[in-house]
């Protein structure tokens, strides 16, 4: 049975797994264990080819939906245990981290942890069984936005930082607006 063809819901594409293995010292080894077992995660390096920006899984969302929305799109994005993670360029790591924790925007914007030089994150696998668990914490990922090109665009600290502080504010003001529709609700069935 092919397993690329009948068996697969989500897979990477062959520039894109190129592109991923990039990241590895030993891009053939790796795409030689990718050939193997294409359903096996894989630990890649940050830092050389991508940086990954991972996001506590609802914020993650809203971040996403943001970039999405409002532009510029995003690069490859995956799930892993919870947590959204978004592939950036090199050198984003470094600079968003102090960036979101600047107390101007607040506490509102969303606890990310920035991978970078030094750093590996596990990256889902090529491709993803359909009996797969979908179950946050099970499982060892998928990808929301699998790599398709060998060159793919990745956002930078300035659009990830406009991105998270759009979705802080838009979380807050959807905190805010209900709870004065159920106030103004309250009192005018108090008067009645």
């Amino acid at each position: 049975m092919d397993i690329w063809t009948y068996e697969s819901v989500e897979y990477v594409t062959v520039a894109g797994e190129a592109w991923l293995a990039s990241a590895s010292e030993y891009p053939r080894s790796i795409q030689a264990l990718w050939r193997e077992r294409p359903w096996a995660a894989t630990v890649l390096p940050c830092g050389r080819v991508f940086d990954v920006v991972s996001l506590p899984g609802l914020p993650g969302r809203r971040v996403l939906e943001e970039l999405w929305t409002t532009g510029p799109g995003c690069g490859p994005a995956a799930s892993s245990r919870g947590r959204l993670l978004l592939f950036a360029r090199p050198g984003t790591a470094e600079r968003l981290g102090p960036l979101l924790r600047w107390e101007e925007w607040g506490p509102g914007t969303p606890a990310a942890l920035c991978h970078g030089a030094g750093d590996a994150v596990t990256v889902p696998p090529l491709q993803r069984m359909v009996d797969a668990p979908d179950s946050p914490g099970l499982g060892s990922g998928r990808w929301i936005v699998a790599p398709d090109q060998r060159e793919p665009w990745l956002p930078d600290a300035g659009v990830l930082l406009r991105a998270c502080v759009r979705a802080a504010r838009r979380t807050a003001r959807e905190r805010v607006l209900p709870a004065r529709g159920e106030n103004r609700f309250q009192s005018e069935g108090a008067d009645c």
